[in-house]
């Protein structure tokens, strides 16, 4: 009979920590798909840093395990490694978010949203890539997953490199200018650090197959 897998196993902690990116994500996907300023200042920073801090807790649950137990599935440093780069993920989320609001920005650029496809799609993979990883060694699509999570960052470059360019040549605004700079690189960086789990994912591979 198949043992079933503890709630509380480290494992199933890594996933409820992409549970929180993908809730990051999709607050962001329908704060930005319906967008007000007015709206945005009114209390939507409060609901994401409650998603935000969420995770954090529960980082600190999976680090407070790490520091009593003394068996692990895997290394302990890589458990933490994962999970730290993550969390980075719901950081940086959020940072996006704030970024429009610090910044007033009351018209959203057609690269922002694609840049949240990206994100969202992302996620999706990750989340994949989560529940496979239990069973890693086993596993026929974890390295295809990461593969294509690799890819989507590749797309969050090209996506990038493509709004700056246009902001550059089209906006007339220098501090429009300055600001969606800044909002496209916070969002190139949410692409950049999906990427950084899969890789800290995919050492752990190497290390262990």
């Amino acid at each position: 009979m198949k043992k079933k897998r503890r709630k509380n196993d480290y494992y199933a902690l890594l996933e409820e920590l992409v549970e929180y990116i993908h809730k990051a994500a999709s607050f962001l996907s329908d704060t930005m798909n319906d967008y007000n300023i007015e709206f945005l200042s009114s209390g939507t920073l409060d609901e994401m840093h409650e998603i935000e801090h969420s995770a954090d807790i529960k980082l600190q649950e999976l680090t407070s395990k790490l520091a009593r137990e003394f068996i692990t599935p895997i290394e302990r440093q890589d458990i933490l490694a994962i999970a730290q780069r993550i969390d980075d993920v719901t950081d940086a989320i959020e940072d996006v978010l704030m970024r429009l609001y610090m910044y007033n920005i009351r018209e959203l650029r057609n690269e922002a949203f694609e840049f949240v496809g990206v994100i969202m799609a992302s996620t999706e993979v990750l989340m994949k890539i989560m529940a496979e990883f239990a069973n890693f060694r086993r596993s026929n699509d974890i390295r295809a997953y990461i593969i294509k999570l690799n890819a989507l960052e590749e797309e969050g470059d090209a996506i990038y490199m493509r709004a700056i360019r246009r902001l550059y040549l089209e906006e007339q605004d220098p501090i429009a200018v300055i600001a969606w700079t800044e909002i496209f690189r916070r969002l190139e960086g949410c692409c950049d650090d999906f990427e950084d789990v899969s890789q800290e994912i995919e050492y752990v591979l190497m290390k262990n197959t």
